[in-house]
């Protein structure tokens, strides 16, 4: 394993944000919702498993999708675009399920009001070294946390219904949950699995280099950089995928979050049971000088990834160029059992579905 290699492997393969079920018993939970279902029949449409949870209110037609979201660690260096990009990371999660995200509450918990805390890189150390900090009181830093979540939701035109909020933490790292309910615009509700070989597969947005989260969490640098929060641009991505559904031709879709274009190939990918090839010299950027790695990797916001099949992609990205976004053909679902991305020519990572017991020993 290359550098590159190992940090996405182990973010897909050890890092519980996609392996949670090395921590919770799905089978019990599966259980309990076999059980419930026969006192609500056809109530649960997607259960835990994919982007988000799709239902039904029992005697009702409309079917809803909901998602809960974290995004604690990155509160650290960042409180207010933590806040915000946790609440549009659950957005897009809704969104890639085929819905219009509509209502949201959330949970902060934090240290008591009048405690000092370390805003900025060396956050997590609790003393600023680097001379780019700022100290405040853990109530500011709650301020700029509400703000980051009520600006996200003002330029969504979500409804922030209620949450919780706690001052007995005693960590560094403050928590920001938030769930998102939304409404099913599709026909059916949309799943992260790969559905073809040889579908097409096209990214709406453009990449930064902002939210290294994985590298960072892998020992490839120094410094954490969460994601900025890009609030017209969200909206703007929203409506263009929202337009791409119209069509009736996606098959699958996943937003971009933790890992970025190599969480979300992979995982689409494996899941459906196939390989993929990405040509990541494809990727529209959102600033110059990104190294491959960058882009396959980092988390920047405001960007989804849908499948079309090759004859349809065409139409696709008509539509979704109709709301002033940029859209590229990226790569193509294969027969394989691997997803390979590529940099004008050169391998850049090679991720196995089922990595060996001596690549999991090392990871």
């Amino acid at each position: 394993m290359n550098t590159i290699e190992k940090a996405l492997m182990h973010a897909l393969f050890v890092h519980l944000h996609h392996n949670i079920e090395k921590a919770i018993d799905f089978k019990a939970i599966e259980a309990l919702n076999k059980k419930v279902s026969k006192t609500f029949p056809k109530a649960l449409i997607v259960g835990p498993g994919d982007d988000a949870a799709a239902f039904k209110f029992p005697g009702t037609k409309e079917i809803y999708v909901g998602k809960m979201e974290s995004h604690c660690s990155p509160c650290v260096p960042r409180p207010y675009d933590a806040a915000a990009t946790g609440a549009g990371g659950a957005m897009r999660d809704v969104v890639a399920m085929g819905a219009r995200p509509l209502f949201l509450m959330n949970f902060i918990g934090t240290k008591p009001l009048k405690d000092k805390v370390i805003v900025g890189p060396c956050g997590f150390s609790g003393k600023c070294t680097c001379g780019k900090c700022v100290e405040m009181t853990s109530g500011d830093r709650v301020n700029l946390m509400v703000k980051g979540l009520k600006d996200m939701c003002r330029a969504m035109d979500v409804f922030i219904i209620g949450g919780g909020f706690s001052t007995s933490f005693s960590d560094i790292v403050p928590a920001t949950v938030v769930t998102v309910i939304g409404k099913l615009v599709t026909k059916k509700p949309l799943t992260k699995p790969a559905k073809s070989a040889g579908d097409q597969i096209i990214l709406i947005g453009k990449t930064g280099s902002d939210g290294n989260d994985t590298l960072f969490r892998a020992g490839l640098v120094k410094e954490m950089k969460p994601a900025v929060a890009l609030f017209k641009e969200e909206r703007k991505i929203m409506e263009a995928t929202l337009a791409a559904f119209n069509t009736g031709k996606i098959k699958a879709c996943s937003d971009l979050g933790a890992a970025g274009i190599g969480a979300a190939v992979c995982e689409t990918a494996r899941y459906g049971g196939f390989g993929a090839l990405v040509d990541l010299a494809k990727v529209p950027l959102r600033e110059k000088g990104l190294t491959p790695e960058e882009i396959l990797i980092c988390e920047s916001q405001g960007r989804m990834a849908v499948q079309v099949a090759k004859k349809d992609v065409d139409l696709v990205l008509k539509e979704i160029r109709t709301k002033g976004v940029r859209a590229e053909l990226i790569g193509e679902i294969n027969k394989d059992n691997k997803e390979v991305f590529e940099y004008k020519g050169k391998t850049v990572a090679m991720i196995p579905n089922l990595p060996s017991p001596a690549d999991m020993e090392e990871l």
